[in-house]
């Protein structure tokens, strides 16, 4: 007989542990997801977590563990077909400071974490010609910390990617919000609107969303919702060199830019705390970001150049720390959350260990230094 499994959220995380769930034999499968709001949907991401002064040891664990998983992971969903470079491309990065000096620190931290991260790719400190030289648009005279390692990476384009190989699996995908029950027997009901069924094991990847799942259940959960905004911009630069294989570039502050195919930019995102799930845009706010590109990169990225904007919710927790492992309490219920703006570099492998949970596999990072049971309690 089959087990019967629910995964409730198909962002990064529950479409990747739904995308490995659905190759299972003998599993039955069916997600969850209204797609309102989702952080993975309105995201584009740069995979470039080594050059990070966070002093977090197990966070930078998690993060150079899913950069380097990354390319294996979509070579094995493509099963050997090229990965489309609007959904995936290691272009590299480049890493900016307004202080040159801290150029030398930020290539010295890459340097010694090289040494256990080899996919960080080559290293060094480009001069504004060098930098011109990958991005033609570039006309400041800053240098840049250059890693050949970095990607970059459309969330909307990855999901769509994994959805659609969940459902050639046979998987079943219900577009709606979903409440969760816990039975008599030991089982859970999991309803929506149009659909209501009773499974055996639950995955909870609804991130932001996760406190609406188990709060009715009695649990206090630690994640709060914080929105991001991003601006699309589209160009006819008419370069001999496609945008697609630009490079990503990370000034300080929020406005980071992520070139994509055919002249398309995303600059963003924006980290609002106040503004729960709130999905609004706010032009003006986007304006002044798309002016700080202006300001740090290129006079050519303006706001008049604007064709799109992009807003969504991710979750963290009151210590910013992502956390995943066994619901205490609920038997074959497993969760995820709080990976914030690194949900995109993490949020592949995340997956991967909800699915190694709930089919009772050793885990691909050691749950106690993730631990669940600080963020979601029984009251």
């Amino acid at each position: 007989m089959a087990t019967k499994i629910a995964v409730i959220g198909a962002g990064i995380v529950g479409s990747t542990a739904s995308y490995y769930l659905s190759k299972e034999p003998n599993i039955e499968l069916t997600i969850f997801d209204e797609g309102v709001g989702q952080g993975t949907k309105a995201s584009a991401g740069i995979i470039s977590p080594w050059l990070s002064r966070r002093r977090n040891k197990k966070w930078y664990r998690m993060v150079k563990e899913a950069a380097a998983f990354y390319p294996d992971f979509l070579n094995q969903v493509m099963e050997g077909e090229p990965v489309p470079s609007n959904v995936y491309n290691k272009v590299g990065t480049l890493l900016f400071k307004s202080n040159p000096s801290y150029l030398d620190d930020m290539l010295d931290i890459g340097l010694k974490r090289r040494e256990d991260a080899p996919e960080i790719g080559e290293l060094a400190i480009l001069s504004p010609e060098e930098i011109k030289d990958k991005i033609p648009i570039y006309d400041k005279d800053h240098s840049a910390v250059w890693a050949s390692g970095g990607a970059k990476v459309d969330g909307g384009q990855l999901v769509h990617l994994l959805l659609e190989k969940v459902k050639e699996n046979q998987a079943t995908i219900i577009e709606e919000r979903a409440d969760l029950t816990v039975l008599d027997n030991g089982k859970y009901q999991v309803a929506s609107e149009s659909h209501t069924d009773t499974f055996d094991k639950v995955v909870l990847a609804n991130a932001a969303w996760l406190g609406q799942t188990l709060e009715p259940l009695g649990y206090d959960v630690d994640v709060r919702p914080q929105k991001g905004q991003l601006a699309e911009l589209e160009y006819d630069f008419n370069y001999n060199t496609n945008s697609k294989d630009w490079p990503v570039v990370m000034p300080e502050g929020e406005s980071d830019i992520i070139p994509f195919d055919d002249g398309k930019i995303v600059i963003g995102a924006t980290h609002e705390d106040e503004m729960g799930y709130d999905l609004e845009v706010t032009p003006e706010l986007l304006a002044s970001m798309v002016e700080s590109a202006n300001k740090a990169f290129s006079s050519i990225v303006s706001a008049d150049s604007v064709t799109n904007y992009r807003t969504g919710t991710r979750a963290y927790t009151s210590d910013y720390a992502p956390f995943f492992g066994h619901v205490p309490n609920l038997n074959n219920v497993v969760a995820a959350s709080g990976l914030g703006s690194t949900g995109l570099t993490a949020g592949p492998l995340v997956g991967k260990i909800l699915y190694e949970l709930i089919t009772n596999q050793k885990p691909s990072l050691p749950l106690d230094d993730y631990p669940i049971s600080n963020y979601i309690q029984l009251k």
